[in-house]
């Protein structure tokens, strides 16, 4: 007669093989990563290094890198995040120079005499070819930062509703700002 295994973990894959450890891997690495950057802010925005703020700090630091940490990571690899990283703060700098550009726009519009004849509002709609929400999150974002132009819209399927102040601000959209952040999420 064969004998039976009394414990309820005998049909059970060990911890090692089960399918969850690598996604067990991957919110420990997403949350020891955004805890670092949020803790790091933390320090830079405060500006306090006492031993009360510094493990406040610690505290807010790891909820909000429990609660939504894996919001930072769109890989699992870390060199795929880390180029994604790079690649974003390579944008930054020209999307201020955009947004330098934009103010001097709405700034003669402003103060030109015949105000009224130039300005021109329009709702303007296009699809953008970006596929991932935080691809069209950024791009919807930089629109908005823009003076002159406001996202007004984004569908699930990437068409784009744009309130602009006049042609002239609606005129290069999508064009390269869309091209660089596809650059950015590698679409």
């Amino acid at each position: 007669m064969r004998k039976m295994d009394p414990s309820p973990n005998r049909d059970k894959p060990s911890p090692d093989t089960s399918v969850g450890a690598p996604l067990r891997a991957r919110r420990s690495t997403t949350f020891f990563l955004s805890f670092i950057i949020f803790f790091v802010l933390w320090l830079i925005f405060s500006g306090r290094f006492d031993a009360f703020h510094i493990t406040l700090g610690l505290i807010s630091s790891a909820i909000v890198s429990f609660l939504s940490g894996d919001l930072l990571f769109l890989s699992s690899r870390p060199k795929g995040m880390l180029r994604m990283w790079v690649r974003l703060v390579g944008y930054i700098p020209w999307l201020l120079y955009q947004v330098f550009l934009a103010n001097l726009q709405v700034m003669y519009l402003t103060f030109h005499p015949r105000l009224i004849e130039k300005i021109d509002p329009q709702i303007i709609e296009f699809e953008s070819r970006l596929k991932s929400d935080y691809s069209r999150t950024t791009f919807a974002n930089s629109i908005t930062l823009t003076p002159g132009t406001i996202t007004v819209n984004v569908t699930v399927l990437g068409k784009f509703a744009v309130h602009c102040i006049n042609t002239k601000a609606g005129e290069p959209l999508p064009g390269e700002t869309e091209e660089r952040i596809a650059k950015v999420f590698s679409e």
